[in-house]
């Protein structure tokens, strides 16, 4: 059971938003300090283009970023549906092996109950 799970829709929505702000934001910060951390090495570069680099550096590693989280989030995607269906099967059959065994039961009475 995970902590969400007993959360009216609404708060559980707010929290999503906030856990998405925080991570949007973490995402951020991670992508500044390894701007910062590539460009401490440049020392040849004038200030203003040190920023630029560092600016640069920080806007591509963010949309890295972006991207591994948009394949995740696809991924994520096409394996609940694939457990969904899997899911759906099992459920199938096993309702299907149910109705079978209720269906050989109940034979099973009335061959007795006719045979007494």
């Amino acid at each position: 059971m995970t902590a969400m799970e007993g959360l009216p829709v609404d708060l559980r929505a707010f929290h999503n938003e906030v856990e998405g702000h925080l991570l949007a934001a973490a995402a951020h910060e991670e992508s500044r300090t390894a701007a910062a951390r590539c460009t401490a090495g440049l020392d040849g570069l004038p200030e203003a283009q040190r920023a630029e680099v560092e600016r640069r550096f920080a806007a591509e590693h963010l949309a890295l970023t972006r991207a591994s989280w948009q394949r995740t989030a696809r991924r994520g995607e096409e394996l609940r549906g694939e457990y969904e269906r899997v899911y759906r099967a099992l459920r199938a059959r096993l309702l299907a092996g149910l109705l079978l065994g209720v269906a050989l039961l109940v034979a099973a009475d009335l061959v007795v109950l006719g045979s007494v």
